[in-house]
């Protein structure tokens, strides 16, 4: 099946076969140990001459389908699963990196993602760099010869500024130096950064991937080599692992990834429209909005501009924190992906650990309103919006 071109197909099939006795959903594998027919094929296994499970924190059926699926689907040759997108982020980072390094991070990060490379910093000497990478030469001035990868999230959490990846490439390769994509507010439905000449994909699989606000998990997606490093050192050691349950649970949503991302799509790009004109709404950050930045490049390397929308609104804090008071429908929460419509304020929750300076240069101002729009009827959620919007 892995030979099928269609997206839509290989969300439902793609991957190695799990269930020997012909279920049609895939057996959930929820044990901690597999047992071995003899002692040495238990010493086989260990020593890597024999494939096959030992212990399913170093690999278990359920959840290796859910790592042959995904990387079919990232276009990369394979995937790793953690117990978190965070899990995922710091396995990748901590594997490329040694004391004295240095990362290249886009302008603009997840507020954890954020704080990482902080820690990193202060207790491991792993320094990094934040870059518009708009201009190359710009981006050519943040590069050290202890640059050891570049970091992008694109869109950016939560101005939605997009990344040209294939200009980041460019001057990437001719340094030897990997790219790594957050592909989290896309999936791989709306955007493969490694057909576009990255080397690797994180996702936090909480979002879209699993859609139902009901499952936290990470995954990772590059060369075959690349994941066999990773999950023979920074995800069996530190031990962020994915149990079966949950990459179960991923299996199923991705079956229906290609018709809810439609569909958060279609109801995002209505409630843009509409956010645009309201007389309380400042500005927009959509990638789908013809007047943004990003709608060049958008058009480039998505294939649609996504499920999320940020908004200024004109006033202050308060009142962008009495906007989300007042929702009823929507749900104040932070997250996305989910088939509920969620809506938060960055600066005093997914970004309060970035310091106030380093947040407004990623241009997280007190009147930003996030929102993460999700499957219900458009009209509801506009109906719920416009009567926050207007008090």
């Amino acid at each position: 099946m892995s030979e099928s071109k269609s997206f839509d197909t290989l969300a439902i099939h793609g991957g190695g076969a799990v269930s020997p006795n012909g279920s049609l959903a895939p057996p959930l594998y929820q044990t901690s140990t597999f047992t071995f027919e003899s002692a040495e094929q238990g010493e086989a296994r260990f020593a890597g001459i024999e494939e096959g499970y030992i212990y399913s924190r170093l690999g278990n059926p359920t959840v290796k389908l859910l790592e042959e699926r995904i990387a079919i689907l990232e276009g990369g040759e394979a995937g790793l699963s953690f117990g978190s997108g965070m899990a995922a982020v710091s396995a990748v980072l901590l594997a490329l990196t040694k004391s004295g390094d240095h990362i290249l991070c886009s302008q603009g990060l997840y507020g954890c993602t954020f704080g990482l490379l902080q820690m990193m910093e202060e207790k491991y000497n792993i320094n990094h760099d934040f870059s518009d990478m708009d201009d190359e030469e710009e981006i050519l001035s943040k590069i050290t010869p202890h640059t050891k990868l570049i970091y992008i999230e694109t869109p950016i959490n939560p101005t939605m500024k997009l990344i040209d990846l294939q200009k980041v490439v460019t001057i990437a390769k001719r340094h030897h130096i990997p790219v790594v994509v957050d592909n989290t507010f896309c999936s791989p439905y709306l955007q493969q950064p490694i057909k576009l000449g990255c080397d690797i994909v994180v996702h936090s699989a909480t979002k879209y991937i699993g859609g139902h606000g009901d499952v936290i998990a990470g995954l990772v997606i590059g060369k075959k080599d690349f994941i066999q490093h990773v999950a023979m050192t920074t995800k069996k050691d530190i031990g962020g692992i994915m149990s079966p349950f949950d990459a179960w649970l991923l299996l199923r949503g991705l079956k229906t990834l290609p018709v809810r991302m439609d569909r958060h799509c279609d109801n995002t790009e209505k409630i843009a429209s509409l956010l645009k004109e309201h007389k309380n709404v400042e500005r927009i950050f959509y990638p789908g909005d013809p007047e943004s930045p990003a709608y060049e490049i958008m058009k480039k390397q998505m294939r649609r501009p996504g499920g999320l929308i940020s908004f200024t609104i004109k006033g202050t804090k308060k009142d962008a924190q009495n906007i989300l008071n007042r929702v009823k429908l929507i749900k104040i929460a932070v997250s996305l992906g989910d088939t509920e419509t969620l809506i938060q304020h960055p600066a005093t929750m997914t970004h309060a650990v970035v310091p106030e300076e380093a947040r407004l240069k990623m241009g997280i101002t007190d009147h930003l309103i996030r929102l993460s729009v999700g499957l219900e009827a458009w009209e509801d959620i506009w109906e719920d919006l416009k009567q926050a919007l207007n008090g």
